[in-house]
């Protein structure tokens, strides 16, 4: 497994404990105040979420760039 195919998997499982997070900090809201810690349950997955999800956005225009794709607009006529 290259690393691009290791962080899109990564980014798959983060998400579910994103989603799990969110959760639990509902049913904590919906009972009263929920301690501090709960809305960590849901930030920390949401940061690896956002990094990885930056460098699966990138890796599209990175790899035109490195020549691995080419588009119709540079074909030759």
């Amino acid at each position: 497994m290259n690393w691009s195919e290791w962080i899109r998997q990564s980014h798959r499982w983060v998400s579910l404990a994103f989603t799990v997070g969110v959760l639990a900090n509902v049913v904590a809201m919906m009972k009263g105040q929920p301690p501090a810690w709960v809305g960590l349950l849901a930030l920390v997955p949401l940061i690896l979420l956002l990094f990885s999800g930056l460098y699966l956005f990138v890796l599209p225009y990175a790899a035109g760039r490195r020549g691995g794709r080419r588009t119709d607009s540079t074909r030759a006529s």
